[in-house]
């Protein structure tokens, strides 16, 4: 495993090596001394194993294609924003908007994460160990959200199509979020995810939430939830 060290050389020539790696590649690096550095490891479109050895600033491992990157302490806001693939784990807590816009790959914070987690999510799937802020899965599109603990007001405010589950207490629902039924093919869902996001918990304990689907298009009755 190759180490690049933040105390020795720039972030973008840091960002410039693993994003020369070749699609075909499969190889390791570590990332040393990265002091809360924002956009660390950004733009990443090849199959590689990615360590940050330290807590981030904001927008890591944002646009990520294929790699893995793992994170051994806390991130700022937008940690994984616009994922396409691949797979982000955060040892710590994550800031604002985790996972925002992201269209696909698997998002695992295993402390906390802050408010607006999965906003406009766009086919991701993000598994929180701990607790979720306010306004979290807002406009969140596709994809599923995944919470252990708790989850604060507002959930799933203006949802489309993403699936939430959540096995702690809701503190509110957002306009047109509402609880739904778990099926056989939500408890293998959420079996899966919870094994790849390293999780130890029993899928029979989550609740599910969706959209009503009342906002989708205009409607004069439902205007005072707008």
């Amino acid at each position: 495993m190759e180490t690049l060290d933040l105390s020795a050389l720039d972030l973008r020539a840091v960002n410039a090596t693993l994003q020369a790696v070749g699609k075909g590649a499969n190889t390791g690096f570590e990332i040393a001394n990265p002091r809360g550095s924002h956009a660390i490891a950004v733009g990443l479109d090849a199959p590689i194993q990615v360590t940050v050895k330290g807590s981030t600033g904001y927008y890591c491992a944002g646009m990520n294609q294929q790699a893995t990157v793992r994170v051994t302490g806390s991130v700022g806001p937008g940690v994984a924003e616009n994922m396409m693939s691949g797979k982000v784990v955060v040892e710590g807590n994550a800031s604002q908007y985790a996972g925002a816009t992201a269209h696909g790959g698997l998002l695992v914070i295993k402390g906390d994460a802050s408010s607006r987690c999965g906003i406009s999510m766009k086919g991701v799937d993000i598994v929180v160990h701990g607790k979720i802020g306010h306004m979290s899965a807002f406009m969140a599109q596709a994809g599923n959200l995944v919470v252990l603990g708790d989850a604060g007001d507002a959930l799933g405010d203006s949802l489309y199509e993403a699936r939430i589950f959540v096995r702690g207490a809701v503190k509110s629902l957002g306009a047109d979020c509402i609880e739904k039924e778990v099926r056989p093919e939500h408890l293998d869902l959420l079996k899966r995810l919870l094994r790849d996001a390293e999780a130890d918990a029993d899928p029979s304990e989550f609740r599910r939430y969706g959209s009503a689907r009342k906002l989708y298009h205009f409607d004069v009755d439902n205007a005072g939830a707008y």
